[in-house]
C-alpha cells in the first residue's frame, strides 16, 4: 500500500514538473518582431535604461529595437534552451576559482554550508544544554521565558548592523546571524520535549536511585530525542534561508553573494540557476534531519 501510493505521489510530482517546464516554454517561445525606428524605438526607454545602455557601451536604439523583425524573447525571460545550457556550463565545473568575483557554483555553496554550519553548531552547543536545564527547571523556566519571548520574534538581519558594528568582519557577522536564528527554535523545543517527558519514567528512575547524570542521558534524552530533533530541523531550514539574505549583504562569497553579483550582471538565468541550487540544497539538508528524527522516533 505505501509503496503503490510513493509510486503514484513520484507520478503525480512528475506530471507537475512537466506542466511547469511546459507553461516556462510556452511563455519564452519567441515572437516576430516588426522594425522599428531608431528614434521610436530609443524614445521606448526610459531615461535610465538610456544611461545604462551607453554605460554598458550599447547602443539605445539598437537595444530597443531588439533585432529588426526576428524572433525576440518574450519578456527577457530565458528560455528552456537557454536554462539548461546554463545548468550545464556550472555544473560540468562547479569548483573553479577565478578570483574574486569569478567562482564556481561548487564553491559558493561550500562556503555558505560552512557559514552554516559554524552558526549552527555554536547554536546547538548553547541551545541544547540550556533547554535541558530549562525544561527541567519550572523556576528557570519562568525566569527566562520573558528574554526568550523579546528576543525570538527579532528577524535575523536586523542583528546584521549590530554585529558589524561590534565584530568588525563580515564573515563573523554572518556566522553570528547564523547562530541568533538558530537558537530559538532548538532552545524552545529542548525545553518542551524534556519537560513533557512521561514522570511514570522519572519516577522509576528515582525509585532505582538513578544518578542525575545517567537521569538524563539515559531516560530524559532518549524520550526528548524526537522533539529536540524537530528543532533541530526547524532551525536548520531557518539558518539555510537566512545565510542567503545575509551574504547579499556582507559580500564576498557564498551562494547569496553569487545571486546578488549576478542580478548586478543582469544575468537572469545565473539568478535562477541559483535559486534552484538553494531549494535543492535546502530540500537535501531537510531529508537528512527527517532521516535522524526517524531514526530517534520510537514507535509504540
Amino acid at each position: 500500500m505505501k509503496a503503490s501510493l510513493d509510486l503514484r505521489a513520484a507520478l503525480l510530482s512528475l506530471l507537475l514538473l512537466g506542466v511547469i517546464l511546459g507553461v516556462w516554454h510556452l511563455a519564452t517561445l519567441p515572437s516576430a518582431a516588426p522594425a522599428a525606428p531608431a528614434a521610436a524605438a530609443a524614445a521606448a526607454l526610459t531615461p535610465e535604461q538610456i544611461e545604462y545602455a551607453k554605460l554598458m557601451g550599447k547602443d539605445p536604439a539598437a537595444l530597443a529595437a531588439g533585432s529588426g523583425g526576428t524572433p525576440t524573447q518574450k519578456a527577457g525571460f530565458p528560455t528552456l534552451a537557454q536554462m539548461g545550457s546554463v545548468v550545464y556550463k556550472h555544473l560540468s565545473s562547479p569548483f573553479y576559482d577565478n578570483g574574486p568575483n569569478d567562482k564556481g557554483v561548487g564553491l559558493q555553496l561550500a562556503y555558505s554550508l560552512g557559514r552554516v554550519a559554524l552558526g549552527y553548531l555554536l547554536a546547538a552547543l548553547v541551545a541544547i544544554p540550556l533547554g535541558f536545564v530549562i525544561g527541567m527547571s519550572p523556576l528557570i523556566y519562568r525566569a527566562l521565558d520573558p528574554f526568550i519571548q523579546v528576543l525570538k520574534p527579532i528577524s535575523p538581519l536586523a542583528w546584521m548592523p549590530l554585529a558589524l558594528y561590534t565584530i568588525k568582519d563580515s564573515a563573523i557577522s554572518g556566522i553570528f546571524v547564523i547562530f541568533i536564528c538558530s537558537i530559538w527554535p532548538m532552545l524552545i523545543n529542548t525545553a518542551f520535549g524534556v519537560a513533557s517527558v512521561r514522570k511514570e519514567w522519572l519516577n522509576v528512575a528515582r525509585t532505582l536511585e538513578v544518578p542525575p547524570l545517567r537521569r538524563a542521558f539515559e531516560v530524559i534524552l532518549p524520550a526528548a530525542a524526537p522533539t529536540i530533533l524537530t528543532g533541530m530541523r526547524i532551525s536548520m531550514g531557518i539558518a539555510w534561508l537566512v545565510i542567503v539574505a545575509a551574504e547579499m549583504l556582507v559580500g564576498g562569497t557564498g551562494i547569496g553573494y553569487f545571486v546578488w553579483n549576478e542580478w548586478n550582471n543582469l544575468s537572469l538565468p545565473n539568478v535562477i540557476f541559483a535559486i534552484l541550487m538553494i531549494g535543492i540544497v535546502g530540500m537535501l539538508l531537510d531529508l537528512m534531519f527527517a532521516k535522524l528524527q526517524k531514526a530517534v522516533t520510537y514507535a509504540d
